[in-house]
């Protein structure tokens, strides 16, 4: 890990090798941080998730890796590594790991 979104640049990188997973918690890390949006790699210890809440705006999740169950608006879904779900702007979500799992939230601001 330890490299910056500069030097992430122009490279082949693979996402497992860029977050790694710890016991009992999540771990971020921005690979890509502009005005316009985000690109964050998350990776979570299985129980693990993130509470409910809202974003302002549109975000894709790509699981690269495990399982989880991602809630919007009250209705579950699972993912599973190689899908990929939109969570719209300013509906409720949260999601929890019913297996050890890695993603990619890309937030789009414009």
């Amino acid at each position: 890990m330890g490299r910056n979104e500069d030097e992430l640049k122009a490279q082949v990188a693979r996402l497992d090798d860029l977050v790694g997973y710890q016991d009992g918690s999540v771990v971020s890390r921005e690979i890509v941080s502009k005005p316009t949006g985000t690109v964050t790699l998350f990776a979570f210890d299985v129980g693990q998730g993130l509470s409910e809440h809202t974003a302002p705006f549109d975000a894709l999740v790509y699981v690269f890796d495990g399982e989880a169950e991602i809630t919007i608006s009250g209705k579950p879904f699972h993912v599973r590594e190689g899908e990929a779900i939109i969570m719209p702007a300013n509906q409720p979500h949260a999601l929890k790991a019913t297996k050890k799992f890695k993603m990619m939230l890309t937030m789009v601001r414009a």
